[in-house]
C-alpha cells in the first residue's frame, strides 16, 4: 500500500496526531504522511489577540513537525497545487507527486475575492502572508504619512469586526476605517466600533479616497485547486461536498473536514468549531477505513457557541453567538474565552507520554563513527593514512598514461534525517557533494546505494521514487547525472513508524576540478579563514528529539542546509583563475565539528590558527541551546578537539565574552558540534578575503587568521 495521506495541516489533522500520539495503538499501520505548506498551523481562535499584541507567535503556533515526529507520522512541507483523482496522486509545487490509497483533506480555506476586489488589499487568509503585511505596515508607520493614512478592512462579518478591533489595540492613533454593509452588523458591534473611533463605511457607498492599504475579510472558500480537481465542489464557496462519512461525495477513498469541507446533508458555516469537532469523527473513520471495516456517519450539533474577542476602552472583552443570539461584550466572556484557547493549546504541549525519544540517538551526519575508534580501525587494517591525513575527495588511480585533469571521488551518507524521503534525499546529495566542492570540483556523476525498510511493495516504490528524485534535485542543478546505483532491503523486521525514517542513503560523486585540487592541510601564515554558513544543525536536530527546538529555528535550518552551495564553488574556481592559487586550503564541516576539522588542516605545526569567537556564526537558538546543557550524541566524542585550544594549535580569541562563561561553554559547544550539509571553510590570502568579502550577497564571512607559533 502507498499509504495513508494526510494533506493540510489544519485543526482537524493536529488534533488527529494528538491522538496518535497519545495513543498508538489508534495508529493505522503502514507508511501515513502529512503534507503541510509550513511547518506550524496557527490556532485560529487566538489569531485576533495576535494581531491585538496579546499574545507572541509562539503562543498560537501548533508545532506540526513535533507533533507528527510523535505521532510516527511522515511530515512533507510543499506547496498543494492539485490532485490527480484517476492515478490517486497528490501534485506538490517543484516535487514529483505524492501517490495515496486514502487521502484525508484538511486544507483550511482562503479569502474569497471578487473582480470588485480593491487592489492592493491583502487577503486575510492564508493567514501567515496577512500578518507579514501587519509587520510590513508596523515598519512602514515610522514615517508619519503612512502613520496617518487609514488603514481599511473591508467585510461585514464576524472575521472583519474582531481584525479591526484587534487592529485598533495594535494601532492605538492610526485612522481605521471598516467597509461593510451596515445592516449586516448589529446595533452591539456598531457601537463596539464608534468606542474605538473606526469609521464605518457603507460598502455600496462610492468613497472619495482609494484604500491603500488593508485587509479583505470578505468571507472564505476552499483552495482554488480544489475545484479542478474533479471532486464534488459547492458552486460558490468551492468547498468539497462529503457524506455524513465525512467521505467526498462519488469518492470512497477520500475524505475532507473543516472550512475546505461541508456535509451536505448537515451544511454548518466554516468555523474552527467545526474543525475541531469533526476530529474524532475523522480519525475514527480514517482508523477503520485503513482496516476495511466499516465507517460511522457523523452529524454536527445544530449550534454552537461561538466567542468572539473584541477591546472595550482599550481591556479585552468577548462577546458570546449561539446561532442568531449575540450578547455581552463583557470581560468575563473573555476570560473564559482565553481558558478555553490556553487549554485548546496546552493539549499540544509535550508530555511523558508522546515523549517517548529522549534517549534517541543522533542522526545525520552525527550518526558517523567517532574518530578516535575510525583511526584506530584504518591504523589496524594497514590504510592508517587515511585517518592521519585526510582529504575530503580522493583522486582516483589511473591505469592509462596521459590522463590531463585528474578525476576526484568520495562516498558519504547517514541514516535519514528527516521523515521526507524527497528532502531527505536532496539533502544526502548535497551533503556527499560537498566532500567534491571542498576539493574545488563539481560533481559531474553519482551512484547511490538506498536501503528500504521491510514493508508493501508499493510503499519500497514510493519511498524509492521520492528518495531518487530528491537526489536528482540536487545533482541535476550542477551539472552531475545520476547513473546508477543499487537498492538493499533491511532485514531488521519492521521499522518503527513512519517508515520514511528507516530509509539509508549512501551515494559516491565524482568530478574533476578545473585546475588541481584544493588541499586540505595548504595553510599558510597571513591567510584569512572565511566560512561560508553558520553552525549548530548538530545540537538543533538533537534539540528537536526532545521537542526542544523551536519550529522557526528548524525551519532556519533546514532552509540553510537544503541550499547548494556549488554557486559558492564556481565562483571560487573563477576567482582562482584570476588569481591563480588564490584558495591555499580548504575542507567541509561535517560531523566531526568545526574544530575537528579544522585540526585536519593544521597538520604544519610551526603554524597556529587565531579564531574570532564572536565572528562564528551560529543557527538561531543553536547557542542557547547549548548553553542550556543540549548536545549532539556525538559531540562528547567530538571534544577531543579541544585539546588543540590546549596546546597551542587553536586560540580562541573570546572578544569580550566572560572566560569560564555560560556563553563560553556555549562557543566551545559549537566548535564541536557536528554538522550535516555544514559549511565550507578556505583559508585564502588577504586580498582575496577582501575580494569574498567584498561581494553582494556573498555568504562568506571571516572568522579568523593564521599566523606562525
Amino acid at each position: 500500500m502507498s499509504g495513508l495521506l494526510l494533506a493540510g495541516g489544519g485543526h482537524s489533522h493536529a488534533l488527529l496526531l494528538r491522538r496518535w500520539s497519545m495513543r498508538p495503538q489508534k495508529r493505522p499501520q503502514g507508511l501515513i504522511t502529512l503534507v503541510s505548506r509550513s511547518s506550524t498551523v496557527l490556532y485560529s481562535g487566538m489569531v485576533p489577540g495576535l494581531i491585538a499584541g496579546l499574545y507572541q507567535r509562539n503562543q498560537v503556533e501548533v508545532d506540526l513537525r513535533n507533533l507528527a515526529d510523535q505521532a510516527g507520522v511522515a511530515l512533507v512541507i510543499a506547496e498543494i497545487t492539485g490532485l490527480d483523482i484517476a492515478a490517486r496522486h497528490l501534485q506538490l509545487l517543484g516535487r514529483l507527486d505524492l501517490p495515496y490509497d486514502w487521502l484525508s483533506l484538511n486544507l483550511g480555506a482562503v479569502t474569497r475575492t471578487s473582480p470588485a476586489a480593491v487592489d492592493g488589499l491583502v487577503p486575510i487568509k492564508p493567514l501567515e502572508p496577512a500578518l507579514a503585511y501587519l509587520q510590513q505596515q508596523d515598519l512602514a508607520m515610522t514615517s508619519p504619512a503612512v502613520a496617518s493614512a487609514p488603514f481599511w478592512v473591508v467585510g461585514s462579518g464576524l472575521a472583519a469586526m474582531e481584525t479591526v478591533l484587534a487592529l485598533r489595540q495594535r494601532w492605538p492613533q492610526r485612522p481605521l476605517k471598516l467597509q461593510a454593509i451596515s445592516d449586516r452588523l448589529p446595533a452591539a458591534f456598531q457601537r463596539a466600533l464608534r468606542q474605538a473611533e473606526i469609521e464605518l463605511v457603507e460598502h455600496q457607498t462610492p468613497t472619495q479616497t482609494q484604500p491603500e492599504a488593508g485587509l479583505l475579510c470578505t468571507g472564505s472558500q476552499a483552495p482554488t485547486w480544489l475545484t479542478k480537481s474533479g471532486l464534488a465542489c459547492c458552486t460558490n464557496t468551492g468547498r468539497l461536498r462529503t457524506r455524513a462519512t465525512l467521505q467526498v461525495l462519488g469518492q470512497t477513498q477520500v475524505l475532507a473536514a473543516g472550512d475546505c469541507a461541508v456535509l451536505d446533508a448537515h451544511p454548518r458555516a466554516p468555523s474552527g468549531v467545526w474543525a475541531v469537532r469533526a476530529a474524532v469523527p475523522l480519525a475514527r473513520n480514517l482508523e477503520a477505513a485503513v482496516k476495511g471495516e466499516p465507517l460511522k456517519p457523523w452529524t454536527p450539533q445544530r449550534q454552537a457557541l461561538q466567542l468572539l474577542g473584541g477591546f472595550q476602552n482599550g481591556q479585552p472583552t468577548a462577546w458570546g453567538l449561539r446561532g442568531s443570539h449575540l450578547f455581552g461584550p463583557h470581560p468575563l466572556l473573555w476570560r473564559w474565552k482565553r481558558s478555553i484557547d490556553a487549554h485548546f493549546m496546552a493539549m499540544f504541549e509535550s508530555s511523558e507520554a508522546m515523549d517517548d525519544t529522549a534517549e534517541m540517538t543522533c542522526r545525520g551526519c552525527a550518526a558517523k563513527l567517532p574518530g578516535a575508534p575510525l583511526e584506530r580501525a584504518l591504523k589496524q587494517a594497514g590504510i592508517g593514512s587515511l585517518g592521519s591525513e585526510p582529504e575530503d575527495a580522493a583522486v582516483l588511480p589511473m591505469r592509462a598514461a596521459g590522463v590531463m585533469a585528474p578525476v576526484l571521488q568520495s562516498v558519504d551518507g547517514f541514516p535519514a534525517l528527516i521523515s521526507d524521503p524527497w528532502l531527505n534525499g536532496r539533502l544526502s546529495a548535497l551533503h556527499a557533494c560537498s566532500d567534491l566542492w571542498a576539493c574545488g570540483a563539481l560533481v559531474t556523476a553519482a551512484q547511490t546505494v538506498i536501503t528500504l525498510p521491510e514493508t508493501a511493495a508499493h510503499t519500497q516504490e514510493m519511498l524509492l521514487a521520492q528518495t531518487l528524485a530528491g537526489i536528482r534535485s540536487a545533482l541535476e542543478p550542477q551539472g552531475a547525472q545520476l547513473i546508477g546505483g543499487h537498492t538493499l532491503e533491511a532485514r531488521d523486521g519492521a521499522a518503527p513508524p513512519p517508515l520514511s525514517r528507516a530509509v539509508q542513503v549512501i551515494l559516491n560523486v565524482s568530478g574533476q576540478p578545473r585546475n588541481a585540487p584544493w588541499p586540505k592541510a595548504g595553510l599558510q601564515a597571513g591567510d584569512r579563514l572565511l566560512l561560508s554558513r553558520p553552525l549548530g544543525t548538530g545540537v538543533l536536530f538533537a534539540a528537536a528529539m526532545r521537542s526542544a527546538a523551536k519550529p522557526a529555528a528548524l525551519d532556519a535550518a533546514l532552509d540553510q542546509m537544503t541550499t547548494s552551495q556549488h554557486p559558492l564553488v564556481e565562483a571560487l574556481q573563477t576567482l582562482d583563475s584570476q588569481q591563480p592559487g588564490s584558495v591555499h586550503a580548504a575542507t567541509d564541516i561535517t560531523g566531526f565539528g568545526l574544530l575537528g576539522h579544522l585540526g585536519e588542516m593544521l597538520r604544519n605545526r610551526s603554524l597556529r590558527v587565531v579564531l574570532d569567537g564572536l565572528a562564528i556564526p551560529a543557527l538561531p537558538q543553536a547557542l542557547d541551546l547549548l548553553e542550556s546543557g543540549q548536545a549532539s550524541t556525538m559531540a562528547p566524542a567530538n571534544r577531543r578537539a579541544w585539546a588543540q585550544l590546549d596546546d597551542g594549535s587553536v586560540n580562541l580569541n573570546l572578544s569580550g565574552i566572560r572566560s569560564g562563561s555560560p556563553r563560553h561553554q556555549a562557543l566551545l559547544e559549537l566548535l564541536v558540534d557536528p554538522q550535516t550539509c555544514g559549511p565550507l571553510l578556505i583559508s585564502v590570502p588577504e586580498n582575496s578575503a577582501a575580494v569574498l568579502l567584498n561581494e553582494d550577497g556573498t555568504a562568506w564571512g571571516e572568522i579568523g587568521w593564521v599566523t606562525t607559533r
